[in-house]
């Protein structure tokens, strides 16, 4: 691609020509407006504003998906019909520069508020590589994980501390040395825990790490915590410098509400593993014609260097569907550019269990993915350890092309984990 654009493709809806649309779109996230002003010379459109690379037309629907009062001012009221496409625009790399919120802001900003438009989804986004090459990359990614854990081969099982809030120090250093002696390589904060009253965080870390180190000297295992140090800018690097000194291996925070700026800051003030959340995409993707689609979204975060993306999870408890899943930890398992190698790791989680270890293999192929479960391993009805191994027999099964069923003749703790959570999938 140009080396000296990037491109963001939209599926928009709109009543009128999606060319003219395309056109506002270009003028209103470059140099334009609906109008043009004075000093916006032909000069400064040819260099700086934005090109229409392609529209692709797609259906039309009565209905519009989206309300609109700027169209229900103009003259003869809301029209007939609303015509789809799909349109890919090219932005000059000198309009933004290495700067993210601008590029998020550039990419969506006041597109989403339109009047010519009844439905507006960035769904992707091309880089050339000497501009991606400005930003952050993953300072652990896969490879750097796996190091951390010591888990060369398989799948990182991992779980979440439960109940969410409510533990004292002492109750999530007991709960977390539970789980390292039943075998996880990685245990994460819940989203809604961060710096509790009950448990505050300086006290939960200390606590926490204490028990992680004893079972590394015990047994040689690092098991990687991932605690939640969401929180205004500052107070995050602290946190961050406060687990590196207790030797902990992993921070976390949640994206979308901490921000662009704080997530790059936060990368690039501690060496600590930077385990993306994504908690509350939904409210930015789950309408069909509106916000953003994973693709857009996981790019952008990936420029400010995380190095674990959630997808949730195959047969889950949330209202993506499987094929969304899927996409999801594909487009993180692929590289942003062509030459430039950083993968992150997709974070699997929401209603895990050995039994969907299937369609979570089946799907991905690859074993280079947090495998994230709750109740599978705390629920399961010999314990956690049992939780644990049965996650492990389910992965093993599928690398040797066996059914789950058959597997579970010859290993009980899945063969359990089956027969309890089968009728509560």
């Amino acid at each position: 691609m140009n080396s000296q654009s990037f491109t963001a493709t939209y599926l928009i809806e709109t009543p009128l020509d999606p060319g003219r649309v395309a056109e506002v779109m270009a003028g209103e996230q470059s140099c334009g407006t609906f109008t043009r002003v004075q000093g916006e010379t032909d000069e400064l459109r040819a260099r700086a504003r934005a090109r229409i690379e392609s529209i692709e037309e797609l259906d039309s629907t009565p209905i519009p998906s989206l309300p609109n009062a700027w169209l229900a001012r103009q003259p003869g009221g809301m029209p007939a019909a609303y015509r789809r496409a799909r349109v890919r625009i090219a932005f000059p790399v000198a309009n933004v520069g290495a700067n993210l919120p601008t590029l998020a802001a550039t990419v969506g900003g006041n597109l989403y508020d339109l009047g010519e438009v009844t439905g507006l989804r960035l769904e992707s986004m091309e880089l050339p590589a000497n501009y991606r090459a400005q930003f952050d990359m993953p300072r652990a990614g896969i490879a750097g994980t796996r190091a951390l854990t010591g888990v060369a081969n398989g799948p990182l099982v991992g779980t979440i501390i439960k109940p969410n809030v409510g533990l004292s120090p002492e109750q999530t250093a007991h709960l977390v040395a539970q789980l390292c002696a039943a075998g996880v390589d990685f245990i994460k904060d819940d989203e809604v825990c961060a710096n509790p009253a009950h448990a505050p965080l300086a006290q939960r870390v200390a606590a926490v790490m204490a028990v992680v180190r004893a079972h590394r000297e015990r047994t040689g295992r690092q098991v990687m915590v991932a605690f939640n140090i969401s929180d205004e800018t500052d107070a995050m690097r602290r946190h961050a410098d406060l687990i590196e000194r207790e030797e902990g291996t992993c921070v976390m925070a949640s994206l979308n509400h901490c921000g662009y700026s704080a997530i790059q800051t936060l990368r690039r003030s501690t060496p600590l593993a930077l385990h993306g959340h994504r908690n509350g995409y939904g409210a930015l993707s789950r309408h069909a014609m509106l916000g953003v689609g994973f693709q857009a979204y996981q790019t952008l975060w990936r420029l400010a260097g995380v190095d674990h993306m959630h997808v949730h999870g195959l047969q889950g408890k949330f209202s993506q569907d499987d094929r969304e899943v899927v996409d999801s930890a594909r487009d993180c398992l692929a590289s942003l550019t062509l030459g430039i190698d950083d993968p992150v790791m997709p974070a699997f989680s929401s209603g895990q269990w050995a039994g969907t270890v299937p369609a979570t293999w089946s799907a991905v192929r690859s074993d280079d993915l947090l495998f994230m479960s709750g109740g599978g391993i705390l629920a399961h009805p010999d314990g956690p350890a049992a939780g644990v191994l049965s996650i492990r027999q389910a992965w093993q099964a599928m690398r040797e092309g066996q059914h789950l069923e058959d597997y579970a003749r010859h290993a009980p703790e899945l063969r359990r984990a089956i027969e309890f959570f089968g009728n509560r999938a």
